[in-house]
């Protein structure tokens, strides 16, 4: 039996902490609407996300008002676009996503993910075909975000996909310049990408899963900052254990909520409920940081000695209270570092105190990896490259997913600043460092580590 105070911690949760279900995502599956005619296959596709999607904002706000927790943001997830396009090129996967963009913006979604391609020990002529028509079609898109997983700990580092990748990132910044390249913000390059993640820009309704599905994203910085302030306020002879418990518990709750409206949601739309994705996913609101809870975990400076072992504290014990409250926790379930969406994350970038490498430090054991962080305009191909071969590295050689969401700003540099607005922030363009060039033009294919053997 629930305790009353524990019914008045859940609702202070949502009225004063920034607790809220961060996303709603269906993942649909369209390899059924592939055909050799590339208007039909525009109408298909259309037609199912039509009738699959169409209630899900309705029975999703409906769903949020009978609980009193909000929902930020509905989202579709579809199989990724380089399975089943196999034959329309460049131009024609531009026309897809145009066409994705369209019926998504019908049904009211935010976002559809999925413009994707999994090329981490090879590439197809689709495969290529998709990288190719990155730049165009995001930048020519409102709600269609891309992803690429061009590594991972069974098949290694496919080099030749990731300059390709690369290549692609600068030509979307230079198309949407004016947004300080804005389009970059769409596209995550993956190691180790999972087939449930229900956050963009990498959300793709993977193989293995149901023709369509709930997966839900909570998020609650705010909760656990004001958690473990709390606890240090009422308890001076805390110890970190002390802490651990603190935050385990308060994800617990957090995820058992989360669980509660996917479920509700996935009976009103006769769909099967899939996972929760419990990752801690900032805004750059005030008291909605990553950053904040590392601080009032005693970091006072954020990239100072003892972050990394801070972040590894947090993140294990939000995994553990998440799994505790729910058999279905899947996704990324950590703790994003996005610098720009995190207001005390870009205010320590700016002072120095996470630099690029700090900040690959830390991903080693956070969600994700260097997410949201903005470079020069003027990075080379092979330099962008070799910043997200080092990031892949970190997943493959630990077997945990790694991602790069990079932004190189055109025009600007070091010490400057990219402004993107709402939820998605600004932050400083970060220096990285060059000279590794010659070994990302050798290409190939970094070979699996020795442990990603486990047969």
């Amino acid at each position: 039996m629930m305790r009353i105070e524990d019914i008045l911690m859940t609702l202070r949760m949502f009225q004063d902490e920034n607790c809220d279900v961060r996303t709603v995502t269906l993942g649909i599956n369209l390899m059924d609407c592939a055909d050799s005619d590339l208007a039909t296959t525009c109408r298909k596709l259309q037609e199912k996300i039509r009738r699959l999607a169409g209630d899900l904002v309705q029975e999703g706000t409906l769903v949020a008002e009978e609980y009193g927790i909000p929902i930020v943001n509905f989202r579709l997830a579809i199989t990724p676009v380089a399975w089943w396009a196999a034959d329309y090129g460049v131009d024609g996967l531009v026309r897809v996503a145009r066409a994705l963009d369209q019926v998504a913006q019908e049904v009211g979604v935010d976002f559809v993910g999925g413009f994707s391609a999994r090329v981490e020990k090879g590439a197809t002529r689709a495969d290529n075909a998709l990288i190719a028509a990155i730049p165009e079609a995001l930048a020519s898109t409102e709600r269609v975000c891309g992803s690429v997983n061009v590594a991972s700990t069974r098949a290694g580092i496919n080099m030749d996909a990731l300059l390709a990748v690369s290549r692609s990132i600068l030509d979307l910044a230079r198309r949407t310049a004016d947004t300080d390249g804005f389009g970059c913000a769409k596209l995550v390059v993956f190691a180790n990408m999972p087939d449930d993640n229900p956050f963009m820009a990498g959300a793709v309704h993977g193989g293995g899963e149901p023709e369509c599905v709930i997966n839900v994203g909570v998020s609650g910085p705010g909760v656990v900052k004001r958690a473990v302030e709390r606890l240090r306020a009422g308890s001076p002879d805390l110890n970190l254990g002390d802490l651990a418990e603190e935050i385990k518990c308060t994800a617990y709750r957090v995820t058992r909520i989360g669980e509660l409206i996917g479920t509700a949601l996935a009976q009103r739309l006769r769909v099967p409920f899939g996972i929760v994705d419990l990752s801690l996913a900032p805004t750059p609101r005030i008291g909605d940081s990553v950053g904040e809870i590392l601080q009032m975990m005693g970091i006072g400076r954020v990239g100072a000695a003892g972050s990394t072992a801070a972040l590894a504290l947090l993140t294990d014990a939000v995994k553990k209270g998440g799994a505790f409250a729910s058999s279905s926790v899947g996704g990324l379930s950590g703790a994003f570092i996005p610098v720009s969406e995190d207001a005390v994350l870009a205010e320590a970038a700016a002072r120095g105190d996470l630099p690029v490498d700090k900040l690959e430090a830390m991903t080693s054991i956070c969600s994700v990896g260097l997410d949201m962080v903005c470079i020069p305009g003027d990075t080379s191909a092979e330099t962008l490259a070799g910043v997200m071969a080092d990031e892949c590295a970190i997943g493959v050689m630990n077997h945990k997913t790694t991602a790069c969401r990079l932004i190189p700003v055109p025009g600007k540099g070091p010490g400057e600043r990219a402004v993107f607005g709402g939820l998605f922030g600004e932050a400083p363009v970060q220096p990285v460092r060059s000279g590794g060039e010659d070994f990302i033009r050798f290409g190939g294919r970094i070979p699996a580590p020795i442990h990603g053997l486990r047969n």
